[in-house]
């Protein structure tokens, strides 16, 4: 999909149900999550926001996208007030055929090796998103760590 078309096919308001895994296998919350997706700086970069709750306590979180136009990967830069409480998290990756898929590393204690962190956005729909993180173990790991099943209010 190209992404101007995939940009524009996001926009306005979604609400759903985020599960949480913070073991693999072993679902830890399951609950409601309210998002919208608004264009920034004309229609160069998406704004994601979105709010719910985890184990009944608020949550709350944000991330900035765009199509690197020089390295044609797309970006994404994720903060929010539960999982990436005390840092921003950087990715970067490729297109799919329904949406785009991105990496990043993020830290768990200093002098420790870094975990990774995938994302995978992935509109079924005009009115289905789906976006599903994963994360990388320092061996190379991956197990499914957030799912977000967004309708389109």
């Amino acid at each position: 999909m190209a992404t101007n078309a995939l940009f524009r096919n996001l926009i306005g308001k979604w609400s759903g149900i985020c599960k949480t895994w913070f073991e693999p296998d072993k679902l830890s919350d399951e609950s409601i999550v309210h998002g919208e997706f608004t264009f920034v700086l004309g229609s160069s970069f998406l704004r994601h926001v979105y709010s719910g709750e985890i184990q009944g306590k608020p949550r709350n979180g944000e991330e900035l996208i765009a199509l690197n136009s020089v390295t044609e990967q797309y970006e994404v830069n994720w903060i929010d007030d539960f999982h990436m409480n005390y840092a921003m998290l950087f990715s970067q990756g490729p297109a799919t055929p329904t949406g785009f898929s991105v990496t990043g590393e993020y830290g768990v204690e200093l002098n420790q090796p870094k975990w990774g962190w995938r994302t995978q956005y992935d509109l079924q729909n005009r009115d289905s998103l789906t976006i599903t993180s994963y994360n990388i173990s320092p061996d190379g790991e991956e197990s499914i760590a957030l799912e977000v099943k967004y309708k389109r209010v």
